[in-house]
C-alpha cells in the first residue's frame, strides 16, 4: 500500500468510529460499549495489517479459505478474529482454535458440528445464533419460531458458549426501513436474556453494516460489522457507467 492509501484507510476508520460514537451518544449509550468488527472480505493481508495498525481491534471474515490464507500470512496479529459468513459443517474444523467467535450459527446442525469439533480439541467455542429476521429464503439463519428450541438444544453442549444473536435484515434502499427488524431483534435478544438459560449469555447483539449501522445502534446493537465504509467498495460493488 502507498502512504496515500494508508492515510485514506486511517481516515475512513476514524470517520466510522466517530459515526459510531455519535450514534451511541444520541441515544444515551456509551460508545465504548459498541464493538466495531471490520469485515475484511476481499482485502489482502497487507490491508488488514494496516487497518489493525490504524486502530481496528476486531476483524471479521466471511470465507473460510480466505481467512486461512491470511491467517498463514499473520494478517490478524494484534486483533481479535471472528467468523461472520455462511459456514458449511465440513469446514468447521478449519476455524476451531483460530477464531474467538463464530457469529453465523444459523442451524442446530451447524451448532452441533461446532460443538463436536470443539470438544475434540478441548475448546469451548463462543458462538452467536444467526436469526433470519426477514424470513428470506435465500439467506441462512434460524426463523424466530425455531430460536427457542435451538437455544434449548445447543445450550446443553458444554463445548459451546452462546454469547448472543446476529442478524442481517433484508437490503433496504433507506436505512429507516430496517428499523422494524432491528427493533424486533432487540426484543428477541431481551426475551432470551430474561429466560436465564444455562450456558447462555446474551452479551452481544450483532447487527448493522455500512448502510444501516447507526440505526442498528439506536435499536440496541452492541456489535456492528462494517466493511465498505472502512475498506472502500469491493470489486463486485462497483458498477460500471
Amino acid at each position: 500500500m502507498t502512504e496515500q492509501e494508508k492515510s485514506e484507510l486511517y481516515s475512513r476508520i476514524q470517520a466510522v468510529q466517530e459515526r459510531i460514537d455519535t450514534a451511541a451518544e444520541k441515544v444515551g449509550r456509551d460508545p465504548k460499549d459498541i464493538i466495531l468488527v471490520a469485515a475484511s472480505k476481499m482485502n489482502d493481508a497487507e490491508r488488514v495489517r494496516t487497518a489493525i495498525a490504524c486502530g481496528i481491534r476486531v476483524c471479521g471474515e466471511n470465507r473460510v479459505q480466505e481467512l486461512l490464507d491470511k491467517y498463514e500470512q499473520n494478517a490478524y496479529a494484534g486483533a481479535d478474529l471472528q467468523f461472520i459468513g455462511t459456514l458449511q459443517t465440513n469446514k468447521v474444523k478449519y476455524l476451531i482454535g483460530k477464531v474467538s467467535l463464530i457469529q453465523s450459527v444459523g442451524s442446530v446442525r451447524l451448532g452441533e458440528a461446532i460443538a463436536r469439533e470443539a470438544e475434540k480439541r478441548g475448546i469451548r467455542q463462543d458462538i452467536l445464533l444467526e436469526v433470519n429476521i426477514g424470513r428470506e429464503a435465500a439467506k441462512s439463519g434460524l426463523l424466530l419460531e425455531e430460536l427457542d428450541d435451538a437455544v434449548s438444544r445447543l445450550c446443553e453442549k458444554k463445548s459451546l458458549h452462546i454469547r448472543g444473536l446476529m442478524a442481517i435484515p433484508p437490503i433496504a434502499d433507506q436505512t429507516s426501513k430496517n428499523l422494524s427488524y432491528f427493533t424486533e431483534m432487540h426484543q428477541v435478544f431481551v426475551d432470551i436474556l430474561t429466560k436465564k438459560y444455562d450456558n447462555v449469555n446474551m452479551d452481544y447483539l450483532s447487527m448493522g453494516m455500512t448502510n444501516d449501522f447507526e440505526t442498528a445502534i439506536a435499536c440496541g446493537a452492541n456489535m456492528v460489522r462494517i466493511g465498505t465504509a472502512i475498506f472502500g467498495a469491493r470489486p463486485y460493488q462497483i458498477v460500471s457507467p
